[in-house]
């Protein structure tokens, strides 16, 4: 979408804007090409997330067919795509083709950035939805995204695919809604919950176990014969009920492409409501080498007290890093309680022994793993202990 320097400096008024339509929005923020910079779609998605969106952040260097993906199995109502490397005539059209092979043809597409006003006429006839030059306004842009959420279908009609209606039937039911009939259900084999406090790496720990998982599964090397699926919850705001949703930042849909099936959701608190049935959705949607096998659930991270995910789990993994805090602080904490094992993440950083030292005299039997989920240290150690 569009860069302005003006946006940055001018205070946006949070007020929940969505409020009247018939779900909150989703969108998709992408930067697709050779585009480094995301400062302004950053300054964006913070004007929608004030204005009750829920915004997906695909991050930089995504392809069309990347956003494609991300965008199908989020289930969006639109995707805004920036661009800056005058590639547009190309890779706009290219969006809108890879969104109808893979199950999406009637998603819009809005494109903003660096956009010559001749080039336009040229991108709607490609199936462009719209076209925003700099120094189109933020509210502008929240009207935009408004204009394009409808009523959610229960089917999504000729064209779609198994991941695309299994996209619609998490969102209906997370927003309380029947389901189509004829559903099918299943738990998968194996369901891991990661929680820990915010800013302890559970984002990237989950993209590299599911990034290893997928590279052993191909091989063969895993006694697992189906791919893998994360689901990731963020807060929503208190003010606007908008969220910001970035943990699909860290997962390389670039490399992995379909292999992981990952859907971010918004809750209040620990409102696992929908949980114990989008689990038996996922597992259920595909058939043979499709199947989801294994699943990740990533909590918000809110602190001490998030606990409620050891109901609805398998195994459930703690996240801690250096720093946390001292013995006592680990003995009083009850998200400690709940861990069948720990993760010391950033195992690089200062303070790693003690804390490993400290954990020592909580975990009784539950094991310790050491991992540096930036470069991806430990995590084979950490998937084969969870799929045990």
């Amino acid at each position: 979408m569009p860069q302005t320097l003006s946006v940055a400096t001018t205070e946006f008024e949070r007020l929940d804007r969505c409020a009247s339509l018939p779900h909150r929005p989703r969108v998709l923020l992408g930067k697709m090409g050779l585009d480094g910079h995301d400062r302004g779609v950053k300054v964006i998605a913070r004007a929608l997330r004030d204005s009750g969106v829920h915004v997906i952040y695909s991050g930089l260097w995504q392809t069309p067919r990347s956003l494609a993906v991300s965008a199908r199995d989020e289930d969006c109502d639109v995707i805004c795509a920036s661009m800056m490397s005058n590639s547009h005539l190309v890779l706009g059209p290219k969006l809108v083709t890879d969104l109808a092979t893979l199950g999406r043809p009637d998603l819009p597409v809005y494109m903003g950035g660096i956009l010559p006003q001749e080039d336009i006429p040229k991108l709607l006839q490609a199936g462009v939805a719209k076209c925003f030059t700099t120094g189109t306004g933020l509210l502008d842009i929240v009207e935009a995204v408004k204009g394009a959420t409808k009523l959610r279908a229960h089917t999504l009609g000729q064209g779609t695919t198994p991941a695309a209606q299994l996209a619609r039937d998490i969102s209906l039911m997370h927003d309380n809604q029947p389901l189509r009939a004829g559903v099918r259900k299943r738990r998968p084999r194996r369901v891991i919950g990661v929680t820990g406090s915010p800013g302890a790496g559970k984002s990237t720990l989950v993209a590299q176990m599911a990034s290893e998982f997928t590279r052993l599964s191909k091989s063969g090397a895993v006694g697992y014969s189906g791919r893998c699926g994360v689901v990731a919850f963020d807060p929503m705001s208190p003010i606007t009920s908008g969220a910001l949703l970035g943990d699909r930042l860290r997962l390389d849909i670039n490399a992995l492409d379909e292999s992981v099936f990952y859907r971010s959701l918004s809750i209040r608190g620990e409102d696992y409501h929908s949980l114990p049935e989008i689990i038996e959705l996922v597992g259920g949607a595909f058939d043979g080498p499709d199947t989801i096998d294994l699943l990740f659930v990533e909590t918000v991270g809110a602190g001490q007290n998030e606990t409620l995910i050891r109901n609805f789990v398998d195994k459930t993994a703690v996240v801690l890093t250096p720093g946390m805090g001292d013995a006592v602080q680990m003995d009083k904490a009850g998200i400690l309680e709940i861990a069948d094992l720990f993760v010391c993440n950033k195992a690089d950083h200062p303070g790693e022994h003690e804390l490993v030292r400290d954990l020592k005299d909580v975990a009784g039997r539950r094991q310790i793993l050491e991992t540096i989920a930036t470069k991806g240290q430990g995590i084979p150690e950490l998937l084969g202990t969870l799929l045990a």
